[in-house]
Formats: structure tokens, sequence, C-alpha cells
């Protein structure tokens, strides 16, 4: 009498990754541990239903490209140039339309422009000072209104900018445990590095107000004073070999009281200590050099990446990645 023996069914998953390594592995694992016929089952893999698929999450810590660039006398220049003209641009649009209008208009196009450098996932010189210059304007902006609007004096909204700078700096540090600008690689770290700069320019901002008018100094011994504070993370880098990351924080929350109070001196009527420019005409001069340092800055980094490109291709023998991925076949 002949013995039924039952059809043993394994349903294989089809992996996106390695399809075939994959299910060849699960195939023979499954036809050597059977004892009798075998009926493979293919079914398609979803990775999205995988529980180590990729979240929002693990994207936030993602390492990648730098997203900001490298610290140099180019970098200082375009920054301090940001701040004056921020500061500029802020107090011209303010005057010459309504400030409501003024103020919603700079805030929809600094969200823009931050979304723009977020999304390129590394440092691109055009999206990245764009994203810098319109955190000056709005981050002027955003000091100014709690005095204007609001009544609050500069010294008490320099401590209140001055609170939320150090609450993200302490937040930063129990996330990622560096506050260093050469390892902003992930959006998590960017997001924070824009938190700051956000915060720095609105408290720089308050504090070049505090000194030119409720302490009456007048804008160019403000920057004068400011120019004498910026010294002081300088030496202490140079000669004195201080932490890099203190120094660098330092020195770039004042560049904005700084910069805010030599473009006041400049654009300002002379009746409150200013040369009388006027703010549109020193905002544009302004722009005009950020758009000159920033093409420099372009062309820079688009050499230095063509020249790094040439020098891995003469190590691999004159063969790109593809190219030596068709040779080693």
């Amino acid at each position: 009498m002949c013995r039924r023996v039952p059809l043993k069914e394994f349903h294989l998953p089809l992996s996106g990754d390695s399809p075939h390594i994959a299910a060849s592995k699960i195939m023979v694992n499954a036809l050597g541990a059977a004892d009798g016929p075998v009926r493979v089952l293919w079914r398609s893999y979803d990775s999205s239903m995988s529980s180590t698929s990729p979240s929002w999450r693990t994207w936030l810590t993602t390492r990648g490209p730098r997203r900001v660039p490298e610290i140099a006398a180019a970098f200082w220049l375009a920054k301090g140039l940001s701040t004056a003209m921020g500061e500029a641009t802020s107090d011209y649009l303010v005057h010459a339309t309504a400030p409501a209008i003024a103020v919603l208009a700079t805030f929809a196009a600094f969200v823009v422009a931050l979304i723009l450098q977020i999304k390129m996932a590394r440092y691109l010189a055009w999206t990245y000072w764009l994203a810098v210059v319109m955190v000056g304007i709005f981050g002027t902006m955003a000091a100014d209104v709690l005095h204007v609007a609001l009544g609050v004096p500069y010294i008490a909204s320099s401590l209140l900018y001055g609170g939320v700078l150090a609450a993200v700096f302490v937040t930063w540090w129990r996330t990622e445990r560096t506050l260093s600008i050469h390892e902003i690689d992930t959006p998590r770290r960017e997001a924070f590095y824009w938190a700051a700069v956000v915060a720095t320019f609105a408290m720089g901002t308050a504090l070049g107000d505090l000194t030119a008018y409720t302490l009456h100094l007048g804008y160019f011994t403000s920057a004068i004073i400011f120019a004498g504070v910026i010294a002081i993370p300088a030496i202490g880098f140079g000669v004195l070999r201080w932490d890099s990351v203190l120094c660098f924080w330092f020195a770039y929350v004042v560049t904005r009281p700084l910069g805010a109070s030599v473009a006041d001196g400049l654009g300002k009527p002379p009746t409150v200590s200013g040369l009388g420019l006027g703010n549109g005409a020193v905002a544009i001069v302004l722009g005009v050099a950020i758009v000159a340092i920033v093409s420099y800055l372009a062309v820079s980094d688009a050499r230095t990446k063509r020249l790094s490109s040439q020098a891995g291709a003469t190590e691999t023998g004159g063969l790109g990645t593809s190219e030596i991925a068709r040779e080693s076949d």
C-alpha cells in the first residue's frame, strides 16, 4: 500500500535589495530540510513593512556630506557683510512698506530659503548664504518687533534671546554631544545649527541697539567696542589655544552686533550719530558685495571638487567608479 506524503509549502519573500541571492539561500535551505515534495510560492516583499526599514527618526540622524562651509577668511567676511545687510534691509523694508506686511513677507522668504538649504542635504554656496542673509533680515525684525511693537526694553530682549540661544546649545549638546560646525552632517544637527544662528542674529541685533540707543554710545562707538570684543576669541584661539568650538560661537555671536552697528552707522541720519547714506543704498551695496563673495566661493568650491575628482581618478589609474566596476566584471 502506497503511503501518501504530504506536500510542504514554502513562502519565499522576494527582497528588493538582493532578490536572487536571498531567494536562492532560502530555497536551498528549504529543499535541504524537506523530506517530501516541496512547492515554492513567491511573494513580493514590501520593505516598508520591515521593522528595520528607514523612518523619519533614522533620516534625522543619517550622516552625509557636510552642510556648512569651511571656516576661512571668506566665511567671516561673508558673515559680517550678511549681518550688516540684514540690518540695513530690515530697517529699509519696515519704513518703505507697512511693517506687518514686511514682517510676514520676510518670514515667508526666510522659511523658503531655509527649506531650500535643508533640501540640498549638503553645502551649496548659493543656498547656504541665501539662508544666512534671510536669517539676518528676519532676525533683525524679530528683535525690533519686541521693542517697537511690544515695548520690550533692549536689555530685556537681549537677555531673552540670550536665554533662547543657551537653551538651543544645551539641547543640542545633550542630543548630539557636540556643537562643532565641522560635524553638521545630519538633518537634526543642521536643524540645531539654524536654530542657533537665528537666536544669535536676534540677540546680536538687540545687543547692538542696547549699546547704541539705551547706553547712548552711538553706532560707531558700539562698532569699535564689538570689534574689540571679537578680538577676544581670535586671540584665545590663535594664541592661547582655547577650545575651537567655544571660540567659533563666541565670534559668531559678536559679528552680529558688530555688523549691525556698522550698517546703522552708515545708513542712519546724522541726528542719531549716523552718516545718512540711507538704509536702502547701504543694503544694495552690501548685497552686491555678498553676491561677489558668494560667486567666488561657489567657483572655488567647484574647482576644489573638480581637482579632488581628478586626483581620485589618477589614483585609480584614470578610471571612474563605474569604469572600475566594469573592469572588475
